[in-house]
Order: C-alpha cells, then structure tokens, then sequence
C-alpha cells in the first residue's frame, strides 16, 4: 500500500498511517498539511479525537528557530526527563511550539486551525527553498495548533508518527510538513485498534499504511542512492 500512500498524499488526500506494533500501536488521520481544510480538522477531531499535530522536517524547523519543547522547559520542575516515555525509552518527544496564526481569532475553531496550519506549511515551503520565511511575524505562542519537529536523522533516529509522517512527504516530493492525528476508540478508552482502523479506512475510501512498509521504502531509497 505504500505506493497508494504516496500518491495520496501527494494528491491532497487523506490517509491512514498505523505506527508499530512494539510501539505506540497507533494509527493517525495524515495529511500533507498544505491541503488542510475546515473539514480536515472537523473529520480530525471527530473521527480520530487525539492531538492534532502538524509535523516538521528537522532541516525546516531549524531554519524556523522551532524548538524541542523538552528544550525550553528544562529550567521546569515537571520537564520530560530521558527515559520517560514508555514506548521510546531512547528518544525525547517531538513537541515544538504549539502555535496560532497572528490572523486567527481564539485559534482553535476548525477555520482558524485550518489557517493556522496551511501557513505553517508555506514557512517550512519557504524556509527550505531558501527565501521569504519569517515565522516570528505569522505566528504567536501560546496557541492551539501543536508543532511537532522531527528527528535530525528522520526513521534512522526515531520511528515515530512524526518522522513516518515526514518520511513519507520526502518520498512523494511535497512540502515536508504533514498534518496528523491518533484515532481512538469511544467505546476502551484506548487507542483504536488496527483492525477498526483498517474497517473505517475501507468505509471512507481510505488507504491503510502500516510504518514497516514505510521504514521498508525509506530503506530501499537510502541503498540506493
């Protein structure tokens, strides 16, 4: 499904990307966050219920001065300390900034998130063709819309929703920056599990991709370069 994937992606479309196993066992809504509207966010919110997160190339949020947010809150009492997350004992969160655009009004309506996050696309667009991005200016913290900034080395480094997510951008030539959000299940609590997720991305013409079959791609290309 790999494949599919991509091309999704680079159409525009949504997609479901399920993680690992041993890992979070998740599966995300994701989208390339330049083609995000109102009724992303309202498909988002209603059907998946996590975070809405906008994930980041590392090379782009460096050029942005985005943060780890384990960073700047170290001087805190309740700071993410190694080891803390349970699932990756090795690497700290990807959290950044969470931010509003300066032309947003509360920020968390589905109008100003939508907002918010197709021009957080258009200053990782800018910042990595080398003209024009001016973040400070956009944006204000604190805000609604959470930044997520990938590992340096993307799948290398970390195997989480945030570098599959950007993996998969770099595969398919688009902007880096992808929109996502866990489903979870109304009735456990918990996550949904992988076979609902796999029945609501048959319902809703959706395609299901697991992150072995993205880290197997992203291998492929890396040996053949």
């Amino acid at each position: 499904m790999i494949d599919e994937a991509i091309t999704a992606l680079k159409d525009g479309r949504m997609i479901l990307l399920y993680d690992f196993d041993d890992r979070e066992g998740e599966t995300d809504f994701a989208i390339r966050s330049d083609a995000v509207t109102p009724r992303h966010i309202m498909q988002m919110r209603k059907d998946g219920g996590g975070l809405i997160c906008t994930a980041v190339h590392p090379v782009a949020a460096q050029r942005l001065g985005l943060p780890f947010a384990s960073d700047v809150l170290q001087s805190t009492h309740v700071a993410e300390q190694e080891g803390d997350i349970p699932y990756d004992k090795k690497n700290h969160s990807s959290f950044s900034l969470w931010v509003n655009h300066k032309n947003t009004f509360t920020g968390i309506t589905d109008r100003d998130r939508a907002l918010t996050i197709t021009a957080i696309a258009e200053q990782v667009k800018k910042s990595l063709n080398g003209g024009g991005a001016n973040f400070n200016a956009q944006f204000r913290t604190p805000g609604h819309c959470a930044l997520l900034r990938a590992a340096d080395q993307l799948l290398d480094q970390r195997r989480g929703q945030t570098e599959l997510s950007v993996a998969m951008a770099d595969m398919a030539g688009i902007t880096p920056s992808i929109t996502i959000c866990e489903m979870l299940d109304d009735e456990s609590g918990y996550a949904l599990s992988k076979a609902d997720a796999k029945q609501y991305a048959h319902r809703h013409g959706l395609v299901f991709v697991e992150g072995s079959e993205v880290m197997e791609r992203w291998q492929a290309d890396k040996a053949s370069r």
